[in-house]
């Protein structure tokens, strides 16, 4: 004989309740004379609404099957389970193994005649207490939630921890990376990027290893909770037995609660990038890309590059040539070849080295004309759009250390760059972050 034993908590007081049945069970089968342990399965702090995440539970039906255990006995129906669908099946699995069910409080042996009528009865009453427990639960969170009292999961909310009292704290050394992905974001560079070098340098994400991803980082990026604030019931229960969740697009009420805890990004930050956010996605859909944010290293011009003529965006393509003196790489229109054999759009394409001495010009220019870029920027300092005030104090703050370079600079470029229009005439108007236009010639 084996028994079964479980507690839906981990509470202290459940968990007592847990290690009674464990030492009652082991005592109870060895004083019967007639009966042999089979062991003891007992799962503890696991909802009973099913069967799938429950091992021991799970382990003893494969050890049923093994021919290791002949009856089982278990405390009542609802700690064998409280899924009435779940109960039955496993029950009628088992007695078609030639073995019995055991349930102490209900006094039901599943091997009686009867058993499985009065089985069929209680286990439905068992899995409608599930489904009001489950109710008063749902019931007491959100009037909780009502009155603004907010109950956040920290385990794996990078950038804090939780005191004694339950309290959401800064975690520094993460509260430190969490303020470098903002930046870095407003800096120009896109999630995948931002994972990237952070997995590259080997910073450590909440569970301590240096595993990083895009969608991880686009989270981050528009969770409120950095900014102090919680929005609560952004999910919701639909199903009681499988503790399906899912998004809550209007289904239930929502609830938005102010400084509940330390920001770790300033507001007018977090704005910024909310507003960064929505400018890429609207910029991506205008011009046909297929993603948000692109560029990197060895293409830092993908995404950047739009036809004067039409909208769409550029692409890079390389010429090739058995001589390497003559292989190029150009940008033309996406649209210029739109089916195999037919021309489409007529603009001209341009060379790849063309663009990085553009930016070098555009940029050394800004340096020359200093002053005038000064006085337009410190007037949009006090701005009501975050991300243009933003921007506004980060190109002060460059320009006004910054000396004439040389050579292309992959940073400055996604710092200040939002795209590059090419027209027929040799002419390419360099839009900025800001929305100034700076119009150059190709070859000057």
């Amino acid at each position: 004989m084996a028994a079964y034993c479980r507690v839906s908590t981990d509470q202290l007081e459940q968990l007592s309740s847990y290690e009674a049945q464990v030492e009652y069970y082991t005592t109870y089968i060895s004083n019967h004379t007639d009966y042999e342990l089979a062991g003891i399965y007992a799962d503890e702090g696991i909802s009973g609404t099913n069967t799938k995440k429950r091992e021991q539970f799970n382990k003893m039906i494969k050890d049923c099957k093994s021919g290791k255990i002949d009856m089982i006995i278990t405390k009542s129906i609802s700690r064998f389970a409280r899924n009435t669908l779940d109960c039955l099946n496993f029950v009628r699995k088992l007695k078609d193994l030639g073995i019995g069910v055991i349930f102490e409080k209900e006094n039901i042996n599943t091997l009686d005649a009867k058993g499985e009528v009065l089985l069929s009865i209680l286990s439905s009453l068992a899995q409608d207490e599930s489904r009001s427990i489950s109710e008063n639960s749902t019931w007491g969170i959100r009037r909780r939630f009502e009155q603004g009292k907010v109950t956040l999961n920290h385990t794996k909310f990078m950038g804090y921890d939780k005191d004694d009292d339950d309290n959401l704290i800064i975690n520094k050394p993460q509260a430190k990376v969490v303020r470098r992905i903002f930046k870095d974001y407003l800096d120009g560079k896109g999630p995948n990027r931002i994972a990237r070098e952070l997995e590259e340098e080997g910073v450590p994400n909440w569970n301590g290893k240096a595993k990083w991803y895009e969608g991880s980082i686009r989270k981050m990026l528009s969770n409120e909770k950095y900014k102090g604030d919680a929005l609560l019931q952004k999910t919701y229960t639909v199903d009681y037995l499988t503790k399906k969740r899912v998004e809550n697009t209007g289904q239930i009420p929502r609830y938005y609660v102010e400084n509940n805890h330390p920001p770790i990004i300033e507001r007018d930050m977090w704005e910024a990038v909310q507003l960064e956010m929505e400018r890429k996605k609207a910029f991506a859909e205008k011009h046909g890309f297929y993603r948000v944010d692109y560029g990197s290293a060895d293409n830092p011009f993908a995404g950047k590059v739009i036809c004067g003529d039409c909208s769409s965006a550029f692409g890079r393509k390389v010429w090739n040539s058995n001589d390497e003196r003559f292989r190029r790489r150009v940008w033309r229109c996406n649209k210029k070849y739109p089916e195999k054999g037919k021309k489409g759009c007529s603009n001209t394409h341009i060379e790849d080295k063309a663009l990085y001495q553009i930016f070098i010009n555009v940029f050394n220019a800004i340096l020359e004309n200093k002053d005038y870029f000064m006085r337009k920027w410190r007037e949009k300092e006090n701005s009501e759009n975050h991300l243009e005030k933003y921007k506004a104090k980060q190109f002060i703050a460059i320009i006004s250390k910054a000396e004439p370079i040389t050579n292309f600079d992959m940073d400055l470029f996604f710092k200040f760059v939002e795209k590059m229009t090419v027209y027929k005439e040799e002419i390419v108007i360099v839009t900025l972050l800001d929305g100034t236009e700076v119009e150059c010639r190709i070859g000057e």
